[in-house]
Formats: C-alpha cells, sequence, structure tokens
C-alpha cells in the first residue's frame, strides 16, 4: 500500500485547508497519514499522530517533535511527504532527509514565505537562511503567490523543482452570490436593517492582521456613513484591544465582535463589503471566500492582496497604516452604487482562477508526477 505523510504544525491546519487533497489520495487508494499537534479527529486519515510542533522555533518541544517524526519516518516508508506551515515544514524536512535518499518524495508549501518586501529583518534574519539551506531538501517547493516564486527563483533556492500554484483553492459551490433580494432576506435573518451596509473581515485578532486600521477608519466615516456596520469574526489575543478601542472612539454599537463562525458561506453573502487590514499575507482565503461570493474588497497593500486585488477591477488596495485612505475608499464604495456592482463582477470573475477544483488539478499533477516515476522505477536514491 502507498502512503502519504501530511505534517503541520498544528491539525486544524488539515481541516481547514487540505481534505479535498487527502480525498484524493484515497480515493487513489493509498494509505493517508497526519502528523501534528492537536486532538482533531480528521476525515479521509488512516493515522494520525500528535506531534509536539510549537510555531516558535526557539522551543525545546521541537527538537522532541523532530525526533519523533524521523522515527515515524523510519517505521513507515512513506512515498510522498507534503509538509505545511513553517515550522512544520522545517522539522519535517529535516526529519525526512535519510527517507528521501530512499526515494522518499517531499513536497513543502509555503504558504506565504515569513521574509518579504516589507517585512521585518529579524524575519529576513531568522526565517530567510533556514528556508535556502533547507530548500536543497526539498524535492518541490509550492509558492502560493507569485511574489514568494519569483523570490525563490531569484534567490536561487535549490528545491529541484519551485511550483507557483494557486493557493489552497476555494470552494466556489459553497461560498457564492446571492440576489440583491436575496442579499436583504440574508441581512434580515442575522438581525441587520436591509439599508445597513455590511463590512466583514474575518482573522484572527492578532498584531499582523491589524484590525485597529478597520476600527479606526470606520470612526472616520461615522457621520457620513450612519448605515455603516462592521463585523469582525475570529477570536485571538488582542480582540479586547478592539473592542476598547471601538469604545473609545464612539462606534462600539457600529462594530460586531462576532467570535468564531462556522457559518461564513451564509453570512458573507449578506455584506456588502469585504475588508481586510494585514500587515502580510500569503493568499488569504478569507478574501477568496468573499470575492466569491462576489464582494468587492477594500484592503490593505500586501502581496497577498495583490495576488488577489486589481485596483477598481475588483476593489482598491490602501497602505495597511493609511487609515484616511482606506476611510475614503469605503465611501467610494458605498456612494458609487455602480462602482460596487462592477467591483463584485470583478471579485466573481477573478476568483475563478483559484476554485478548489483549479489549485487540485494543479497540485494533484505534482503528486501524479512523482506517482509515474515511481512506477517507471525513476526514484531517485
Amino acid at each position: 500500500m502507498k502512503k502519504v505523510l501530511y505534517c503541520a504544525t498544528v491539525d486544524y491546519h488539515f481541516s481547514a485547508f487540505h481534505l479535498p487533497y487527502m480525498q484524493w489520495f484515497k480515493e487513489q487508494g493509498w494509505d493517508v497519514h497526519v502528523a501534528a499537534a492537536g486532538n482533531n479527529e480528521l476525515p479521509f486519515t488512516d493515522k494520525k499522530f500528535t506531534i509536539p510542533i510549537h510555531r516558535s522555533p526557539f522551543k525545546l518541544s521541537n527538537f522532541k517533535a523532530y525526533k519523533q517524526l524521523r522515527t515515524l519516518m523510519k517505521e513507515h516508508d512513506y512515498d510522498i511527504i507534503h509538509s505545511h506551515t513553517p515550522l512544520g515544514g522545517v522539522i519535517a524536512r529535516l526529519a525526512a532527509r535519510k527517507a528521501r535518499k530512499q526515494g522518499t518524495k517531499v513536497i513543502y508549501t509555503a504558504h506565504g514565505f515569513h521574509f518579504c518586501k516589507g517585512a521585518p529583518l529579524l524575519n529576513w534574519l531568522v526565517y530567510y537562511p533556514i528556508e535556502k539551506y533547507l530548500s536543497k531538501d526539498t524535492d518541490c517547493l509550492i509558492t502560493i503567490n507569485s511574489e514568494d516564486y519569483q523570490l525563490a527563483k531569484d534567490h536561487h533556492f535549490k528545491a529541484k523543482k519551485i511550483k507557483h500554484i494557486n493557493g489552497v483553492g476555494v470552494d466556489t459551490e459553497r461560498y457564492k452570490p446571492v440576489s440583491e433580494k436575496g442579499k436583504e432576506e440574508a441581512k434580515r435573518k442575522f438581525g441587520y436593517q436591509a439599508s445597513d451596509f455590511l463590512l466583514i473581515y474575518a482573522a484572527e485578532f492578532n498584531k499582523n492582521k491589524n484590525q485597529q486600521l478597520l476600527i479606526k477608519a470606520l470612526a472616520r466615516v461615522k457621520d457620513e456613513l450612519p448605515v455603516a456596520r462592521l463585523l469582525l469574526a475570529g477570536e485571538g489575543p488582542l480582540k479586547e484591544q478592539c473592542r476598547e478601542l471601538a469604545e473609545n472612539l464612539g462606534i462600539e454599537d457600529r462594530v460586531e465582535f462576532m467570535g468564531f463562525r462556522h457559518d461564513l458561506e451564509h453570512l458573507l453573502p449578506a455584506c456588502d463589503l469585504a475588508v481586510a487590514s494585514s500587515l502580510r499575507e500569503g493568499l488569504p482565503v478569507n478574501i477568496m471566500e468573499a470575492m466569491a461570493c462576489g464582494l468587492p474588497v477594500v484592503a490593505s497593500q500586501n502581496r497577498g492582496h495583490r495576488e488577489l486585488i486589481a485596483e477598481r477591477k475588483n476593489g482598491f488596495l490602501v497602505d495597511p497604516y493609511d487609515v484616511d485612505g482606506f476611510a475614503s475608499r469605503l465611501e467610494k464604495v458605498y456612494f458609487l452604487k455602480q462602482l460596487r456592482y462592477q467591483l463584485g463582477a470583478g471579485s466573481l470573475v477573478k476568483v475563478k482562477e483559484y476554485s478548489i477544483q483549479n489549485t487540485l488539478n494543479q497540485t494533484t499533477a505534482t503528486y501524479k508526477s512523482y506517482m509515474e516515476q515511481e512506477e517507471l522505477g525513476w526514484a531517485v536514491q
């Protein structure tokens, strides 16, 4: 029986992004194993191993995780190992060195390099040398945006293959637009007025996601846009700080802290505009889901947003610290209703490139190339 091992820092990474790919392996008759921290049950999984990988590269538990993964790989003799997330990718590739010499193919998907244009110097000092060094232990490096792909090429990363794939994909059957009447009904279902102008951002409350920009921008237009409501879905360490900011700016009644949501496919079509404020992104699924629902986007300038949003085609891009600039775009989208419709239509066109079927075809083409090599006896020793 052929075996594939998926490895990441935490197991919910797979439940959120990779189940269609795991299902594909099962349909090919392969055993699917998962190694990550966490206790979630995963479908399409024959064996799951709890490995104490920590997000911080300086935790001693990561050495324990490395030893456990090395033992696991020796015991199961995997045909393909596909690693994700920065620390999951580092530890898995280190542990897979011996297995790779014996023919195992090692794939690593970089979900947005921590070093990039505009990233802190510390990120370049810590993550760049690690990623470049480990590229030699990688059969295929997959990048999910064109800037990372070009960076890996320009800096001569030593992976045998470097590929650009359009992220993990968005389910355009699950996330899809509704009619104008359907939008009004959806708003009322969630307790809003049909005339409310709903802005939505689904993200963890942390420093990178920068929700303070959205709250400050809404405060700037509270008189011009009295019907605007900011819906912030998610949890995180800075949630209460953001709540206090909204109160201090006198807009606590216009910002809803919705917590973690499992119904975004119903909530997004009720909204009028997707907003995003993060400092760094690889290729944000939350924006793709909003685009699939026909929403225009006003977002901060970063490589992931630049990949998805074309200025005045499906949205606007603003400096992540430009409160006035962000506020002016909110007004523009609200008052120019025809423009809002045009931008939303542009989102529907653009998001087709990132459908789950498209990305599944791209990713499985890589898997198939290694399957065919092994069948023909071309495995590299």
